[in-house]
């Protein structure tokens, strides 16, 4: 009975994990900065479960769902209206040149073009799905030729300040 017990409580706890893994709501945007053509890329990550929730609120006349192609349009668009860059007090305009969804998994990409040369400091800003998820917290990495800065993002964070300068 003793053995039932613990394989029992075992099967529990290993069925359990998985669960707690994933308990808040998160996403991942990377920036990468090429300082000798001026390029920029940004990518966002996302769960679906993370994001089909919050196509009730950007696209309420629509299914929430990224099989949708007005849904996800609104998603592209909402990404595109919260995201803001800044290298060296300059704004840098986005735009959409993807998206990969694969299972659970959603990837947006934006690119954007600077002046070449040396980058002292990038300003990001992003508000994403603050109004659906009051735990929603994203992670941006950006990458200046091989230094990375990383800043974290909760609903209500301001605007964050990278240094680049060597």
């Amino acid at each position: 009975m003793i053995r039932l017990a613990t394989a029992l409580a075992a099967a529990v706890l290993v069925l359990a994990g998985p669960a707690a893994a994933h308990r808040g709501n998160s996403g991942l945007t990377v920036v990468e900065i090429d300082p000798a053509t001026g390029a920029v890329a940004v990518t966002h990550r996302f769960y679906a479960h993370d994001v089909e929730p919050a196509l009730t609120v950007l696209a309420p006349n629509e299914q929430p769902s990224l099989d949708d192609p007005e849904a996800l349009a609104a998603l592209q668009a909402h990404l595109a209206e919260r995201f803001r860059i800044d290298v060296d007090g300059t704004p840098v305009p986005l735009h959409l040149t993807g998206e990969t969804l694969a299972g659970d998994n959603v990837r947006i990409d934006f690119a954007g073009e600077r002046a070449a040369g040396p980058v002292s400091e990038v300003r990001v800003d992003q508000d994403f799905f603050s109004d659906v998820h009051d735990d929603m917290e994203m992670q941006v990495n950006v990458r200046v030729g091989d230094v990375t800065r990383t800043v974290l993002f909760r609903p209500g964070t301001q605007a964050q300040v990278m240094r680049f300068d060597r």
